[in-house]
């Protein structure tokens, strides 16, 4: 079974409360559950985690790295656009990264425009909402699939 770790970044334990114009009314929790029913039907094993703070985030992706994790699916939120310090934990990685956000980061603020991650993760999934968590889990899976 592959390991894959979603890390959920600053604020989106809000989810359901918080924009409902840009993230929807779907809760973390839902997400989380719906991630965990595909993985498992796609042969995956899918371990969730979200923080508030960016030095938690950091800790949990060396222990990804550690544990050898297969793929890693990261919304990071707001840290996409500045965080250099998760963006050089995930450098650390050697398994595919799938960036992914509810929203169009390119369709809004031009703040949220550039990532920081963008030159290092397989690849970028936004603009879909919810869409977009299970649309990165597959694709993290079919990286790690291909690459075999």
């Amino acid at each position: 079974m592959l390991k894959i770790l979603m890390l959920h970044g600053i604020n989106h334990d809000m989810f359901g409360k918080r924009d409902p114009v840009q993230y929807g009314t779907i809760t973390l929790d839902e997400i989380n559950a719906s991630l965990q029913k595909l993985g498992s039907e796609l042969g995956a094993q899918v371990e969730c985690f979200q923080t508030n703070h960016e030095g938690d985030m950091c800790e949990r992706i060396h222990k990804g790295f550690l544990d050898g994790v297969d793929a890693v699916l990261i919304n990071a939120g707001a840290w996409t656009h500045y965080s250099y310090g998760i963006r050089d934990a995930l450098a650390i990685l050697t398994c595919p990264i799938v960036e992914l956000h509810m929203s169009n980061i390119h369709a809004r603020e031009e703040f949220r425009h550039k990532s920081v991650f963008a030159e290092i993760v397989k690849g970028q999934i936004c603009g879909f909402g919810a869409d977009s968590y299970v649309l990165a889990l597959r694709a993290a899976v079919s990286a790690v699939q291909s690459s075999k």
